[in-house]
């Protein structure tokens, strides 16, 4: 089946007691023994229970790997997968990072005895040149977030088998449907689920599949010790957001590429980074490791003394957090979602004052053109 289809049907068939279309939700803590020693497959929702292993095989499946995990949220997710290292371990990040991921290796990944290289990774003779005899895996975001910086990542992963250290993608930006990391050769993939996969800005969870059974075995592990799994409501959310996820990202990253388009000639515009426009730097090779551009964008205006005026301009793309919603949001990086990256990175990565992150979602693309236009005046 193409994955368009298998997106559709997730869920379908498992309750073969009722035939149910939709996936019941088990919404219990707790299961009935049948007598001593003997087991229903559920004892305790922490465990497992019905709804979440629905979600969990069929992201498996979807991804290509061999087990999949769901979690709180989708920090909770990387935070799980940092528990596979040890104290004095080295792992390589990329650079241009979501802040709270960046907080999460900063603080209490350090404070844990991991250490840290952010990099740029598309530089691949930085990468090498930070690759030490303690280095246990590279963590990678693409695009990147916030400037939707393309990673070669057929060329990390050659690197990285090469010195035996493990790949962690975070897919949140594309999923599975426009990029399959597992099937290049990856290891981990993570998301924040409360993106494109429930997308529609209600429920919070996060995701990690596995490429083996041996790491597959060892998150199951941390996941059920640790706890931060999400109730069988939150997992219902993310199945029933699986059946639409082709359908959003096909429409919305049409609508990310006319915007694109838009902003890129537009005179209060400095800059826009999208990986559909064929100035951008991973333009090509977006194309070759990707089935699309996805829907999310940034772009900085011309002043900083723009930024509060466009944002309370605005009438149907609304300022607020998080992306890859039905409803389109636009964010400000410097007080929001890169406000605990230092100040000195994030001038050294570009971050200033001027720019916004635009995740477009399904509203007509010429109302937000003119959404746009507008509060763009009178520049």
């Amino acid at each position: 089946m193409k994955l368009a289809t298998q997106l559709v049907q997730v869920g379908v068939g498992r309750d073969r007691g009722t035939g149910a279309i939709s996936m019941p939700i088990y919404q219990t803590a707790t299961f009935r023994h049948p007598g001593l020693g003997q087991s229903t497959g559920y004892d305790y929702s922490r465990s497992g229970n019905p709804t979440r292993q629905a979600l969990e095989e069929s992201m498996c499946s979807l991804e290509g790997g061999k087990r999949g995990l769901a979690f709180a949220s989708g920090m909770a997710a990387i935070a799980a997968v940092m528990q596979l290292f040890r104290p004095g371990d080295h792992l390589l990040v990329c650079d241009d990072i979501y802040g709270g991921t960046y907080r999460l290796f900063a603080t209490l990944g350090a404070a844990n005895g991991l250490k840290f290289s952010f990099t740029d990774l598309t530089d691949l003779d930085a990468l090498t040149g930070n690759i030490t005899p303690t280095t246990r895996a590279i963590f990678v975001e693409t695009p990147t977030n916030p400037f939707m910086k393309i990673i070669d990542l057929e060329a990390i992963i050659g690197i990285a088998k090469r010195y035996g250290i493990l790949v962690i993608v975070d897919n949140t930006f594309f999923t599975s449907y426009l990029q399959r990391p597992l099937e290049m050769g990856a290891d981990l993939v993570v998301y924040s689920a409360t993106k494109y996969i429930g997308g529609h800005n209600d429920v919070v969870a996060g995701l990690v599949v596995c490429r083996s059974e041996e790491l597959g075995e060892k998150l199951a592990f941390i996941q059920n010790v640790a706890g931060a799994v999400p109730g069988p409501l939150d997992c219902w959310l993310l199945l029933r957001g699986l059946k639409t996820l082709a359908a959003r990202l096909e429409w919305a990253q049409a609508s990310a590429l006319h915007l694109a388009r838009f902003l890129d000639q537009h005179p209060g515009v400095k800059k826009v980074y999208f990986p559909g426009l064929p100035g951008h730097p991973g333009h090509e090779l977006c194309k070759k490791q990707a089935r699309g551009f996805g829907a999310m964008l940034s772009f900085e205006v011309k002043s900083k003394e723009m930024v509060p005026q466009v944002l309370e301009k605005l009438k149907i793309i609304s300022f607020a957090e998080s992306l890859g919603g039905v409803e389109s949001l636009i964010t400000y990086p410097e007080t929001q979602t890169h406000a605990d990256v230092p100040e000195e990175a994030r001038r050294r990565l570009g971050i200033n004052e001027c720019l916004l992150r635009l995740s477009v979602g399904l509203e007509d693309a010429c109302d937000l053109e003119a959404d746009l236009s507008q509060a763009l005046r009178p520049w």
